[in-house]
């Protein structure tokens, strides 16, 4: 009888983990889908047909984390969505190929409002060569292409890039400069007194570009940012 006992325990226990568990993972899922889309609205993230964000709630048990309104790590990774220049230029839009934030011990400050504080955001943006080619080729109205490669020598929040075509009726062939400061990149041509273009990307407040750097396949741009607001940006359309 006693084992009997034993053994009706242990089954009862387990199936209430796995009722736990598959509780959790529903709570997750659907915690996961909302945050997604308080992301597109704050950030104005995947603002293209085949741009995409997604938002994910790490660690488990999340239930508990949510009573505790407490979040050991949450991920935002977006990507294929455009900003446009910060003067509005003609065909000035820019693809960001891919954005990713890493968001350390998020604190929900306020349920009405949605508001929530990270101690620590660290992540990173990609921009490839060929969408910075386009839209130098567009913004210069040139009649041929502008190419944008790598070129040695990026140092700090600067990357060095190769230009080679005419942009603005002028043959541009040396190295330029991709810039990243604060929530604004910007790209100057060789032989220019000032940035071709230049972009505001939509970042939580307190996020902040640390550093560029020239790869084989495009342009990274590290970011960090030190007791975030996650409940405002850096910038509003």
């Amino acid at each position: 009888m006693r084992r009997r006992w034993v053994k009706v325990l242990a089954i009862t226990v387990v199936v209430l983990a796995v009722l736990f568990t598959v509780a959790d993972r529903v709570a997750v899922h659907y915690a996961d889908k909302e945050v997604t889309q308080l992301a597109r609205e704050k950030y104005d993230y995947g603002n293209t047909t085949d741009g995409h964000l997604d938002v994910s709630i790490e660690g488990f048990p999340f239930l508990t984390q949510a009573f505790a309104q407490d979040f050991d790590d949450v991920k935002l990774s977006a990507g294929k969505f455009t900003v446009d220049t910060t003067s509005n230029a003609q065909g000035g839009y820019l693809t960001v190929e891919k954005l990713s934030l890493d968001l350390q011990h998020v604190h929900v400050t306020s349920l009405t409002a949605r508001d929530a504080e990270a101690d620590l955001a660290t992540g990173s943006l990609f921009l490839t060569y060929d969408q910075l080619s386009g839209v130098l080729s567009r913004i210069g109205r040139t009649a041929g292409p502008v190419k944008v490669s790598q070129a040695p020598g990026s140092q700090g929040q600067a990357a060095r890039v190769r230009i080679t075509g005419a942009a603005g009726g002028t043959d541009r062939n040396g190295t330029g400069t991709f810039l990243a400061q604060g929530d604004e990149i910007s790209l100057t041509v060789p032989g220019a007194q000032q940035a071709a273009a230049s972009w505001r990307v939509s970042l939580p407040e307190n996020v902040g570009f640390t550093s560029a750097r020239s790869t084989p396949d495009g342009v990274e741009v590290g970011m960090v940012g030190h007791l975030v607001n996650l409940g405002a940006s850096r910038f509003v359309r």
